[in-house]
């Protein structure tokens, strides 16, 4: 199993645990330390493999729109959140990386999705938040699951980037169905009301950077901006591992 870590001490200790514990590549399964190897970072990862983004939704901009303006979607009927930043697309094969995160308690991922992401937010240049904030899952899943995924990603993302990670700014006060599960219909409706903020005073003023590791139709990160803007975030943005491509889904 490979290890992660940032700097100092702890990047020595886990260089040398990587040569003792050699890896495959989980995507390409080539023998390396890493657990991604150096080719599929760059064919997936690279700047290179990057897609034109809307800077709101992080949909990839149809060919000829200029590059840093919000979609036409975006521009007529503005979300609740400001920016949202993507690593990749939710595709093959990243999609199978996703679903051991979530699904198969492959908790390395969670590293390598926010090593990935901060790389993501390094070459952007956009301001970052103040804290970031977890999509919370509700006490059921939590309890089936053992672990929350986006809390697993939000930790070395911030740690990476130097920015607190507040994982009870936000609770979610009823479960809710899977998204992916409902029809495009009634996902905003399920959705709604679903967080609370326990403390407006950590909210008020701030910048607020959401973390999870997919983004779909958006409704559970439209109603998670919204409540934070209920409660005088200043600023949403999210930070999203993947992104699923308007093909894979419907949205009203």
């Amino acid at each position: 199993m490979c290890q992660f870590t940032c700097s100092g001490k702890n990047a020595m200790a886990g260089g040398l645990m990587s040569l003792l514990l050699p890896c495959d590549c989980a995507l390409c399964t080539a023998r390396g330390t890493e657990l991604l190897c150096t080719a599929c970072r760059l064919q997936f990862f690279g700047p290179a493999a990057g897609v034109a983004r809307c800077p709101v939704c992080a949909n990839p901009l149809p060919a000829g729109c200029p590059a840093g303006l919000p979609c036409a979607r975006c521009l007529s009927a503005p979300p609740s959140y400001d920016a949202t930043l993507a690593a990749g697309s939710y595709d093959m094969p990243l999609d199978r990386l996703v679903l051991q995160l979530k699904f198969g308690a492959r908790l390395a991922h969670g590293r390598l999705f926010g090593e990935l992401l901060a790389a993501s937010v390094a070459r952007s240049g956009l301001a970052r938040p103040a804290q970031l904030c977890p999509v919370p899952l509700g006490s059921a899943r939590l309890a089936e699951r053992g672990y929350n995924q986006a809390l697993e990603i939000a930790r070395p993302l911030g740690r990476l980037l130097g920015i607190a990670v507040a994982p009870r700014l936000l609770s979610r006060v009823h479960d809710t169905s899977a998204q992916s599960r409902l029809a495009p219909g009634t996902r905003r409706a399920d959705i709604k009301h679903a967080f609370a903020v326990p403390d407006r005073a950590l909210v008020e003023g701030r910048h607020i950077g959401v973390v999870d590791d997919v983004m779909s139709s958006g409704e559970t990160l439209e109603e998670v901006a919204a409540t934070l803007k209920r409660h005088g975030a200043a600023r949403v943005s999210n930070y999203v591992f993947a992104r699923t491509p308007p093909h894979s889904y419907q949205e009203n």
